[in-house]
């Protein structure tokens, strides 16, 4: 049975990671998943205008959710920081009277009406509940991968509206990539956020925090790191460039998207998964990957 889902591809992916997003498409067409273009949609209003002025967070990201509703679709996003926004904005609409009546009072302005019954979903929770299929699907197992599977911040956090009580949550994501024959190995600052959120204020914290968690990955043994969020990546692949440890030796890792590792385990045409936008050289991990 086709699943179809409203695909919310927020700012970053579509301006920066087109490898993400043709990977996603790529995967999702292999699997049966339809993904619907969002039509109409805006900025989801991320946690930075929460901060500014909360009325007008949930009333742009409050607008998505009920343009989804008015079409009778659920909402899929690749991208963390959207879906804690937009989980976060049904959180708060579906649970608060006032809130809720406060921003219907605004949509209603452009003829629309936020009633609680579309889901926000991330794609990766999309991707799990397929678990059995995608195994089906694996061709060209991708033993000697090592991977370092960072989560990311807003994916996980607050666990009450993000809806991910169980704490096994990232586990079921490296159970996600071990149906590919990689490894993804403990790390001990799996948890800890990538410094993403700091870059404007002060990079060179930012990059201390990168530098730290690429270290620990490569102490742990990865070969990779691999993410499910365009701002992580962003630290992973962009920032971590020419990062070198105290005895001058690169802490660069190649960093893959989840779609990317599954699609080429899977067999999809390694152009259309997006290798060539790969920032960090994918050298020492090509052969694994048929590059």
């Amino acid at each position: 049975m086709t699943q179809s889902y409203e695909v919310f591809l927020g700012c970053a992916i579509p301006n920066r990671f087109n490898n993400y997003e043709s990977s996603m498409r790529l995967v999702s067409k292999e699997l049966g998943i339809e993904l619907i273009d969002f039509d109409g949609a805006s900025c989801c209003g991320t946690v930075v205008l929460k901060s500014i002025d909360e009325t007008s967070w949930l009333s742009m990201s409050g607008r998505n959710i009920a343009l989804a509703e008015s079409r009778g679709h659920d909402i899929v996003t690749p991208c963390n920081g959207c879906f804690g926004s937009l989980k976060d904005t049904d959180h708060i609409l579906h649970d608060s009277e006032e809130h809720r009546t406060q921003v219907n009072k605004i949509l209603a302005e452009v003829g629309l009406e936020y009633k609680g019954k579309s889901r926000v979903r991330h794609f990766v929770e999309v991707l799990y509940e397929m678990k059995d299929e995608i195994k089906e699907k694996i061709v060209t197992p991708l033993d000697g991968l090592k991977i370092a599977f960072h989560p990311g911040c807003h994916l996980l956090r607050p666990s009450k509206v993000a809806g991910f009580d169980d704490p096994e949550l990232p586990r079921k994501v490296d159970e996600l990539l071990e149906l590919t024959g990689a490894q993804s190995i403990p790390w001990n600052y799996k948890l800890r956020c990538c410094g993403s959120p700091l870059l404007i204020a002060s990079e060179d914290v930012a990059t201390e925090i990168i530098r730290e968690k690429n270290q620990d990955a490569r102490d742990a043994g990865a070969n990779c790191v691999v993410t499910n969020c365009p701002a992580c990546h962003t630290q992973f692949d962009v920032q971590v460039l020419g990062l070198k440890d105290d005895e001058g030796k690169s802490l660069e890792l190649p960093a893959l998207f989840v779609t990317q590792v599954l699609g080429a385990a899977m067999g999809l045409d390694r152009e259309q998964l997006g290798f060539e936008l790969n920032r960090v050289s994918l050298d020492p991990i090509s052969e694994i990957l048929g590059l």
